[in-house]
C-alpha cells in the first residue's frame, strides 16, 4: 500500500499551550491506518512555537487527509492549521 507524507503546521492558540500535550493529542486522533513519523518545533514569534506533523496517510483513502485536519482542528488549544506538503512515501 502506498502512502503519502503529510506536512502540516499547526498553530497553537497562545504560548502558554503545552506543545508536549498537543502531539499526545494529535498522535491519539490519528486513525488506525495513519500515524505521526515525527514532530518539529518552528518559531514563530515572541515565543510562540508552532508544531509541523509529519503524517503518513494511506494514498488510496482520498479523504483520510480532511479526516484528519478537522480532527486536529477540534484539538482545544490549536487556533489553525496549514497544510504544506504533500509527497508520496
Amino acid at each position: 500500500m502506498t502512502k503519502v507524507l503529510v506536512s502540516m503546521k499547526i498553530f497553537p492558540e497562545d504560548i502558554t499551550i503545552d506543545l508536549n500535550q498537543l502531539k499526545q493529542k494529535i498522535e491519539a486522533i490519528m486513525p488506525q491506518d495513519s500515524k505521526v513519523l515525527r514532530f518539529n518545533e518552528e518559531p514563530i514569534a515572541f515565543g510562540l512555537n508552532a508544531l509541523i506533523a509529519h503524517i503518513l496517510i494511506p494514498e488510496e483513502k482520498q479523504d483520510a487527509l480532511e479526516k484528519i485536519e478537522n480532527n486536529i482542528r477540534q484539538i482545544q488549544g490549536i487556533s489553525n492549521i496549514e497544510t504544506f506538503m504533500m509527497q508520496r512515501w
